[in-house]
This record gives structure tokens, C-alpha cells and sequence, in this order.
């Protein structure tokens, strides 16, 4: 099948809008700030996704009719109740091609996988765990409600799992940890004292931005650190297995996708991962994606419309890095 095929990633901080042909070539590419409606509203998440579709038919000099099929991975769709929502915002692009809403860890697979299954484990700021079975007729998936849920791995758990640490050492229920003196730098704060009173009555405030000063004391060899960093592996790998068992991929061989920029932050993540796993499903291997998603979104388009994917994508992730 012939034809131009957009791809849509809604993400809580930036949102891409990426269209290619049938041979894997892209062209056109629009992004703007986060879209996700649980932080913007119905109304705002409606704009940004009409306006980096119009970006990318304009960057590739095409109409919207022109477009044969699309997939949209979208953060905040999280439940089969708001499909019915999600497919009101779409249809203000006026699409004529058949198109797939799924929740904005799913294109991943088709992104960092060629066979396009298996499980993807996002932890950027949060942290989110999908998996499709090989026919992508069954979704596992985790909660993706943070701490409550028992899913915080993610930068800003990390950062809270450190301010812990910090306490710990001034209540003297835990060791001295080099964390201290990296968060009185980052703060400006004088002492112990007046950090803690200071994050306690907000006058600090501790962000995911704060995960990249863990691994780097981690680095340095500072126990407590290194136990958070560990932590995050194994809570993140644990999601995973929660996923496996839901999809009975235990005994099979595929592929485990990393999105996120957490897994730069120290190789421990990863090996604490795949330990982790491997006890569940060790045929499992851990890929590391360095595609932007929006390509799954393009590819997942592709399926959509019948056409076939598999042979293009590799041309897609190269001549999608010259726009994206």
C-alpha cells in the first residue's frame, strides 16, 4: 500500500508529531510542550494535537486527506473509559485514514523492536510498564499510579528516596551519606539543619532533576546512593515481571524496551533490571531505545492501514533522527 502515515507522541513534556511514506522515509515533523489533558485539560491537549499535525502536513507539503494511516501514543490514556474522550479530540483532525489510540508506552515496541511486542518500561520523571502479546491482542500493564500504586522508580522518586537518605543521616537513623553535602550545595543551604527545615516548610524544593546528583555521588561510591540506585533497578525490573506474568511470556524469548532517561543516569539500573527479570523470564532481553517513540507511533500507523512495517523501519529511525 502507498501512501503517508502520521505518527503521534503525547508526552507530559513535549509532544511530536512525525509523518513518513511507505518506504520508511520521513517527511514532515512538527513538536511542542507537553499534552498530556491530566496536566492541561481537555480543551489544551485538543490544541497541541492539531497543532503539531499541522506542523508536520505542512512540513511535508501535505493535506490531511492525504494521510493513509495514524497511531497515536498518547500519555493520559491510561483506561478504556476515556477512550470514547480521546476519540472526540481526534476526530477534530479530520482524518479519513483508520487510526489506533494507545496509551504512549505502547509505540515503543514497534520503535525498539522489530517484531513490535513485548514489554517497554518507561522511567523518566514517573515511570510506566506495557506489554503486548505477539498478536497485540492482549495488553498487560501496570497501575501507573507512582508511590500509592507501588510503581515509583521514576527521577522524582529517586530524588525523594535521596531526601530520605539526607534525613536518615540527621535523625541518626541511618549512615552519613555524601547526599547531604550535594544537596546543601544545590540548595545553598548552610547546614543539615536548615535544609531539613527548609524542604519541611518548602523554602527547597527537591525535583526529578535531582536523580542526575544521586548517580553521580553514586558514582563516587557512596553507599546510600548506590542503594537507591539499586532500588530504582530492581522496582523498575519487578514492574516488569508483574507485566510478564499478566502476558505468560516467561518461558519465551523477546524483547524488554528501555525508554527513558533514567537508564543513562548509571549502568546499575540496567543490571539490577535485568537480574530481576531474568529470575521471571530468562529469555528476556533488555534493548535500550534510541529511536524517539513518535516512529513506533508512525509504524503502529502503518499496521493500521495494512501496510507492511517490518522492512521499513530501520529507514524510518534514520531518516526520522535527521527531523526529530
Amino acid at each position: 500500500m502507498s501512501g503517508y502515515f502520521l505518527g503521534i507522541d503525547i508526552g507530559a513534556t513535549k509532544s511530536h508529531a512525525l509523518i513518513a511514506d511507505e518506504t520508511g522515509t520521513a517527511r514532515g515533523f512538527g513538536s511542542t510542550g507537553g499534552g498530556n489533558w491530566e496536566g492541561i485539560g481537555w480543551e489544551a491537549y485538543k490544541e497541541v494535537l492539531n497543532q503539531i499535525t499541522s506542523l508536520a502536513l505542512e512540513s511535508a507539503e501535505l493535506s490531511v486527506e492525504e494521510i493513509s494511516g495514524a497511531g497515536f501514543g498518547v500519555a493520559g490514556y491510561d483506561w478504556p473509559s476515556q477512550l470514547d474522550t480521546h476519540i472526540k479530540v481526534v476526530e477534530t483532525l479530520s482524518l479519513k485514514a483508520p487510526y489506533k489510540i494507545v496509551n504512549d508506552a505502547i509505540p515503543g515496541l514497534f520503535a525498539g523492536t522489530e517484531e513490535g511486542w513485548g514489554v517497554s518500561v518507561v522511567a523518566g520523571t514517573g515511570c510506566n510498564c506495557r506489554g503486548w502479546n505477539k498478536e497485540r491482542t492482549r495488553e498487560g500493564r501496570v497501575v501507573g499510579g507512582g508511590e500509592w500504586s507501588g510503581e515509583g522508580a521514576g527521577g522524582s522518586h529517586i530524588a525523594t528516596r535521596a531526601m530520605r537518605a539526607i534525613t536518615f543521616e540527621w535523625t541518626h537513623r541511618g549512615p552519613k551519606t555524601r547526599l547531604s553535602q550535594a544537596f546543601l550545595q544545590l540548595t545553598g543551604a548552610k547546614d543539615l539543619d536548615e535544609l531539613i527545615e527548609g524542604v519541611y516548610l518548602n523554602r527547597y524544593a527537591y525535583s526529578s532533576e535531582i536523580a542526575r546528583t544521586v548517580f553521580e555521588v553514586a558514582a563516587e561510591g557512596d553507599e546510600a546512593a548506590r542503594e537507591i540506585v539499586r532500588w530504582a533497578g530492581s522496582e523498575l525490573g519487578d514492574m516488569t515481571c508483574g507485566v510478564i506474568r499478566q502476558l505468560e511470556f516467561e518461558s519465551l524469548d523477546f524483547g524488554v524496551v528501555l525508554i527513558g532517561s533514567i537508564y543513562d543516569g548509571d549502568p546499575m539500573i540496567i543490571e539490577c533490571m535485568r537480574e530481576t527479570i531474568h529470575t521471571v523470564a530468562p529469555g528476556a532481553r533488555l534493548v535500550r531505545l534510541n529511536a524517539p517513540p513518535v516512529v513506533g507511533s508512525v509504524l503502529l500507523g502503518m499496521e493500521q492501514a495494512g501496510a507492511p512495517f517490518t522492512a521499513v523501519r530501520k529507514k524510518l529511525i534514520d531518516s526520522a533522527a535527521e527531523l526529530v
